[in-house]
């Protein structure tokens, strides 16, 4: 029997209506109905919250429907790709604005002061988007070794920028060579922390609320 009859026979036993169950775990009896005439499979949440409703094990529902299993397999290997992805954006757009910084430096070098640069961007943009970015990855489901690793990386990267900008163009000019400067990482780490604290708290609070 396919998990379309088995929850069909489920909700009956259980004397409850398709609009009942809709109800109970968010969703339109339209899609009730697609799930129990196995138009539709539904996903692994919902088989959960349906196998609470009618008193019937996992075991129960998906033994014997190799579709669903494989439905299964697949969703949930979408949703891991998805969230791998949803971890990963946030890095790579602070990248891609560390880059752009530098690369701004180099193309208009000659054209812009370097106060205003050091201003605009290491007191500016590096700090308010590693701000941004912690808070995002702080609030998130990241693992405390991940987060650590990023306020690590992101103090790195804005020690590196300043490096590649500022330290490279004085090596190019005076022909010598200069010692990366360790103040620029801490500077870096402490904006970085303080938008990690600020996420992991917003996370804790949520959390609280949710008791």
């Amino acid at each position: 029997m396919d998990i379309g009859n088995k929850l069909k026979n489920a909700r009956n036993e259980a004397n409850f209506t398709q609009e009942d169950i809709a109800e109970k775990i968010g969703v339109s009896r339209q899609t009730i109905s697609n799930w129990e005439n196995s138009k539709s499979y539904p996903d692994i949440i919902s088989v959960i919250k349906l196998s609470d409703i009618y008193s019937i094990t996992l075991d129960a529902l998906l033994k014997e429907d190799e579709n669903m299993i494989k439905h299964l397999d697949e969703s949930t290997n979408v949703v891991k790709s998805k969230n791998r992805l949803r971890k990963i954006i946030p890095i790579l757009i602070y990248t891609a604005i560390w880059a752009m910084c530098i690369l701004f430096f180099w193309i208009f070098s000659g054209a812009t002061d370097a106060a205003i640069f050091s201003i605009f961007v290491f007191w500016g943009i590096l700090p308010i988007t590693s701000l941004i970015i912690s808070v995002i990855i702080g609030k998130d489901d990241f693992k405390p070794l991940a987060k650590t690793g990023t306020v690590i990386l992101m103090g790195i990267m804005y020690m590196l920028c300043e490096y590649f900008t500022f330290s490279l163009a004085n090596m190019v000019t005076f022909d010598k060579f200069n010692l990366i400067s360790f103040d620029a990482l801490f500077m870096g780490i402490c904006f970085s922390a303080i938008g990690m604290g600020t996420g992991c708290l917003i996370k804790f609070i949520k959390i609280k609320r949710q008791k």
